[in-house]
């Protein structure tokens, strides 16, 4: 039996390539948006701030003039001028005072609606801490916001004219931008994610048609048998020049060697058989003569010293058991040569009876249960085979457990309608690391079961080879105290039929 290979499934968690390729183009494409934006949000800002000081600059020198030529003013209400704008050409929201220390002599202010501003003694604290330094510097009020202020001093007279402008429209426009390019981004990556992935699933459809080539030889049975291994990558999908091309021409190289390898193999199978064949068919002969001579000379065994009747009983043993190994070589190559059974109706409910009688004969350290279902289950095979088949199944319960164990043989028909037949003993199981060999040919169970007969180690082999030979399947389950074989057979009848069959159930006790 084969052992359990790993499940090919992708693990959990796993991303595949197409996953991986355009995640990482859209990751790549979202940090690049990134850093444009944020560039462009930087450039913009200190593009706006340059603007705003060179406007600064400009009613900074217009408040100086207006400062050194100072006249009646009106204290408040709109001022005169173009819509928006003072007298001297200040804007709308600009503030604007002359401070001869800490006293506030002229308040040229004007609101963000064209109306005179009254600095609070706060703001006018915040225009006197800044240096007369001529540059611009960036303070905060705390009703009016940021601004962009700039303190002149004017000449021979000892007061300083502080302006500013409002760093609101620069603010504003940013937000702007960075919203406008957020969303641009936004729908570009979304955009470069589904054409992205479109993309992607059509370039790696040649690498598709390579793992499907793959998946195609894996499903082929490769361990025995001959095998035409003629699955290979189409030629569009082996062009040099692609990196799936080179994967998709080291594949069709392979499966060559592979191909000629399974070919080898085959061919050296098919030698091996020959000889088993050749050589099983020619001992037979020299071993009948064997056991022919031996019992000849056992009719004459008071004639001869007790040690030389002994050799001679040994001897005729010996010879029978070779006998029987020969005779299950030459079955077992029979079978791998496809010879042709002989296929009839049989009742496998009186082959198992039979079997079963048999067994409580040859095993009486054992207590043997037989489980019929009440209709008779009939399968098409060979009768001599199929019987072998569960000799061997019940001998191996017998040699490899110990005396009183119990062995249940149990047949059934299943949902599917296969006759099922099951051999269970309670003995001390079979070592898991020998299950996978356990029908492979001279397979032989540890001394976790003890022996108690010599074994060929063929029983086993012989089993399944007829059981496939039948087209069944015959598994093996194993674990301490309890030990299974089951062989499924298609039935010869639909079930509807098996009552018109005239069979006759056995009756035989349930146990030893």
């Amino acid at each position: 039996m084969a052992a359990r290979t790993p499940s090919s499934r992708p693990r959990r968690g796993r991303l595949s390539l197409r996953a991986k390729l355009t995640g990482s183009m859209v990751v790549l494409l979202t940090v690049v948006c990134l850093i444009v934006g944020v560039v462009s949000e930087l450039a913009l800002d200190l593009f706006l701030t340059r603007q705003i000081d060179q406007q600064l600059a400009a009613a900074a020198t217009r408040s100086l003039v207006f400062a050194s030529n100072a006249g009646p003013k009106p204290a408040t209400g709109p001022l005169p001028g173009d819509q928006g704008q003072h007298p001297l050409g200040q804007n709308v929201g600009t503030v604007s005072g002359t401070f001869d220390g800490t006293n506030l002599v002229h308040d040229d202010s004007i609101s963000e609606h064209g109306e005179r501003l009254q600095l609070t003694a706060a703001q006018q604290a915040v225009m006197r801490s800044v240096p007369a330094d001529g540059e611009p510097h960036t303070v905060t009020f705390d009703d009016l916001g940021e601004y962009r202020l700039m303190a002149l001093p004017v000449a021979g007279t000892g007061e300083v004219v502080v302006t500013g402008l409002p760093l609101a429209p620069v603010t504003a426009t940013l937000v702007t931008v960075g919203l406008i390019l957020f969303g641009v981004a936004a729908a570009g990556v979304l955009g470069a994610a589904f054409l992205g992935a479109f993309a992607v699933r059509r370039t790696l459809r040649p690498l598709d048609r390579v793992a499907a080539t793959a998946g195609q030889v894996t499903e082929l049975p490769l361990d025995r048998g001959q095998v035409a291994l003629s699955i290979r990558v189409p030629a569009s999908d082996t062009d040099p020049r692609t990196e799936v091309g080179q994967v998709g021409s080291a594949l069709n190289l392979m499966l060559g060697h592979v191909a000629q390898a399974l070919e080898a193999r085959h061919d050296s199978e098919i030698r091996v058989r020959q000889f088993v064949a050749d050589a099983s068919h020619e001992l037979r002969t020299p071993l009948a003569a064997i056991r022919g001579y031996a019992e000849l000379a056992a009719r004459g065994s008071a004639l001869v010293p007790p040690d030389v009747a002994h050799s001679m009983d040994r001897i005729q043993s010996e010879a029978v058991r070779m006998s029987a190994l020969v005779e299950d070589l030459l079955l077992l190559a029979r079978l791998d040569a496809g010879r042709p059974l002989d296929v009839r109706d049989v009742d496998l409910t009186r082959l198992v009876a039979d079997a079963i009688g048999d067994a409580q004969v040859a095993g009486r350290g054992h207590r043997w249960l037989l489980e019929l279902p009440p209709d008779p289950v009939l399968v098409h095979g060979d009768v001599q085979r199929l019987h072998q088949v569960l000799a061997n199944l019940l001998a191996n319960a017998r040699a490899h457990t110990p005396p009183g164990t119990t062995v249940v043989t149990a047949l059934a028909r299943s949902a599917d309608g296969s006759a099922v037949l099951t051999v269970t003993d309670n003995g001390p199981g079979i070592d898991p690391s020998l299950l996978p060999e356990v029908f492979e040919r001279f397979a032989r169970g540890d001394s976790s079961r003890s022996r108690t007969a010599g074994s060929t180690g063929l029983g086993m082999a012989i089993a399944s080879a007829v059981v496939l030979a039948h087209h069944g399947t015959i598994e093996v389950h194993s674990r301490p105290g309890r030990t299974e074989f089951a062989v499924r057979l298609p039935v010869a009848v639909p079930a509807q039929r098996v009552h018109s069959i005239g069979t006759t159930r056995p009756q035989l006790g349930t146990g030893s």
